[in-house]
């Protein structure tokens, strides 16, 4: 399974399945370690144990792709604002 796709074309069901636990509005922080983490248990929601270092380098690379798409805004190196209303992504 190609997992970075997984979450690139499944983001709106992955940042529902995170609003269950971590506060995500329009302009909201979100910070590295609650990524880590919701990656990490949704993919486990999918019968899928994957590494820390997976995890880590996963979660790094949707990142870039949510920082390019301007969805996330860096704030400092472990943080983000996000720039999108939660069930609103156009893909």
């Amino acid at each position: 399974m190609d997992y970075i796709n997984e979450l690139i074309n499944n983001r709106e069901q992955f940042f529902n399945f995170m609003k269950e636990k971590y506060p995500l509005h329009q302009n909201s922080n979100i910070f590295l370690r609650d990524l880590q983490y919701a990656v990490k248990y949704y993919f486990e929601r999918k019968n899928i144990a994957l590494t820390y270092n997976k995890i880590y380098k996963l979660t790094d690379e949707f990142i870039i792709l949510l920082e390019k798409e301007n969805l996330f805004i860096r704030l400092n190196k472990n943080s983000w604002k996000v720039n999108f209303q939660p069930g609103s992504i156009v893909q």
